[in-house]
C-alpha cells in the first residue's frame, strides 16, 4: 500500500463517526476539477514499488498512530487517489479491522470485482462512490476511456449490499448541467443518499484551466438538488 497522507481527526467524512482519512496514492481518472493532483499523476503511479519509500508516511508508522489513537478515534476513511487499484487492499483493511475500527471506502466505482472481494470479506463498514456525469459524458468529465459498464456493477453491489452508503457529485459549470442530473438520477434511482458538492477552484488542480473559474451559484446548486430529490431518498449539498 503507497500512502499519499493522513488527516488525523474529521468531523465530516465518516457520518456520526469520529475518524481519520487515509489518502492511498495513484488514480485511473484525471478529472479536470480534482483537488488532489498529487496523489492522481502519473508520477505518483503504483507500478514502481520502490515508490512506496517516498511516500510521506510509511504503513508501520500509520499503524502506530492508529493502535495509539483507538479509543478516541472510532473509524477510518480510506480515499485517494483510488483506493481499489491497490490488489493489497483487502488485506491493508483487515489490519485496520483487527485494532477495532469501523472503515469507510471512497471509490470511483471502476473496480466491482475488488468492491465485492471486500464485501464477502465483511471489511467495510459504509461505502461512499463518486458519480461523476452521466454515463454518455463520463469520458469528457475523467478524460480517460472508461468501461462505464464497471461503474453500473459497482453502483449496483453497493445498493444492493445491505450497508449505509452515499452517492457523490461535484458539480463543475461547463462539464454538468439540469439534464445531466437527471440521467444521473435515473442510474442511481431509489437511492439513500446523494450528496452534491460544489465544485473548488481556489487551490491546485489537475487540470490547470479550471483554476479560479466560478462555482454555480447557491440557487443553482439548489435546483440540481431539487431534480436529484426526485430520484433518491435523500439529495442535499455539501459543503
Amino acid at each position: 500500500m503507497i500512502i499519499g497522507g493522513l488527516e488525523k481527526l474529521t468531523l465530516l467524512d465518516y457520518p456520526d463517526h469520529l475518524a481519520a482519512i487515509i489518502f492511498t496514492q495513484g488514480c485511473n481518472f484525471r478529472c479536470h476539477f480534482c483537488y488532489n493532483p498529487l496523489l492522481v499523476l502519473p508520477h505518483q503511479g503504483l507500478d514502481d514499488k520502490n515508490k512506496e519509500k517516498d511516500s510521506p508516511l510509511t504503513v508501520e508508522n500509520l499503524f502506530l498512530f492508529l493502535k495509539k489513537r483507538f479509543g478516541r478515534l472510532e473509524g477510518v476513511v480510506i480515499t485517494g487517489g483510488e483506493p481499489t487499484l491497490h490488489p493489497d487492499l483487502p488485506s491493508f483493511i483487515k489490519r485496520i479491522k483487527d485494532l477495532g475500527y469501523l472503515v469507510k471506502l471512497d471509490t470511483n466505482g471502476t473496480n466491482p470485482v475488488m468492491l465485492k472481494e471486500l464485501l464477502q470479506q465483511k471489511l467495510i463498514d459504509y461505502l461512499a462512490m463518486d458519480i461523476k456525469a452521466p454515463f454518455a459524458k463520463y469520458k469528457t468529465v475523467v478524460d480517460v476511456p472508461i468501461n462505464c459498464n464497471n461503474l453500473k456493477k459497482s453502483v449496483k453491489i453497493i445498493m444492493s449490499s445491505g450497508l449505509p452508503y452515499e452517492f457523490r457529485t461535484t458539480v463543475v459549470p461547463g462539464l454538468l448541467n439540469a439534464d445531466d442530473f437527471i440521467a444521473m438520477g435515473k442510474a442511481i434511482q431509489g437511492a439513500s443518499k446523494w450528496y452534491l458538492q460544489s465544485f473548488k477552484s481556489d487551490t491546485p488542480l489537475v487540470d490547470k484551466k479550471y483554476q479560479a473559474r466560478d462555482s454555480y451559484t447557491s440557487q443553482e446548486m439548489t435546483n440540481f438538488v431539487n431534480i436529484g430529490k426526485k430520484y433518491v431518498n435523500l439529495c442535499e449539498l455539501r459543503q
